[in-house]
């Protein structure tokens, strides 16, 4: 278990469940896909009505293709469960319009100034923000990550580990490796 035992004792009450998988396509597309669950262990009731313990609440699924250089070429939405229904799923189709948006280039931005509160679902929403971090993982092993092409690695600088001014950095990226400014000169 990576956390601490914890010493109080406590009981589930919900589950969310997130998974992403990403495809190579043979026409040298990705497709990432996305599907997220909520579940309750016990009875959950809504205003339609109950839930039955263990079942969905939320199921959704998102499928983005794109292309080596992270643009969205299309994107699909689907809502299986929701506890609203069908007013809840009626807002998926309108994530196609995420197509021409490039997850590396303000993609989070755009998908909240277009999606975000009442022009889209939380949820759906929420799934997608995590779409680039997804995408570089699937695409990571095409290429050895610190192939030097003259172009500075995507990932340097984008987490405390990989801080050009860091020693992991010295190790395997000494190419790119800065000093720390201090602010005193």
């Amino acid at each position: 278990m990576p956390l601490s035992a914890n010493p109080i004792s406590r009981i589930r009450k919900h589950t969310r469940s997130v998974r992403f998988e990403g495809y190579a396509r043979a026409d040298g597309l990705w497709d990432i896909e996305a599907h997220l669950t909520d579940v309750k262990p016990e009875d959950y009731p809504l205003a339609p009505g109950v839930r039955p313990a263990g079942s969905p609440v939320h199921e959704m699924w998102v499928r983005l293709t794109i292309d080596r250089r992270m643009n969205v070429i299309t994107a699909e939405a689907s809502t299986d469960a929701m506890p609203y229904p069908p007013y809840c799923a009626a807002i998926a189709p309108d994530y196609a319009a995420l197509a021409g948006l490039n997850l590396m280039r303000g993609f989070r931005k755009a998908l909240y100034e277009r999606f975000g509160h009442v022009n889209g679902c939380t949820h759906v929403t929420e799934l997608l923000a995590q779409f680039p971090s997804a995408a570089i993982q699937v695409l990571a092993g095409e290429q050895r990550d610190n192939h030097d092409d003259g172009t500075k690695p995507f990932q340097l600088d984008r987490c405390h580990a990989l801080a050009t001014s860091g020693e992991a950095v010295r190790l395997y990226y000494p190419r790119w490796q800065r000093e720390l400014k201090t602010g005193t000169d």
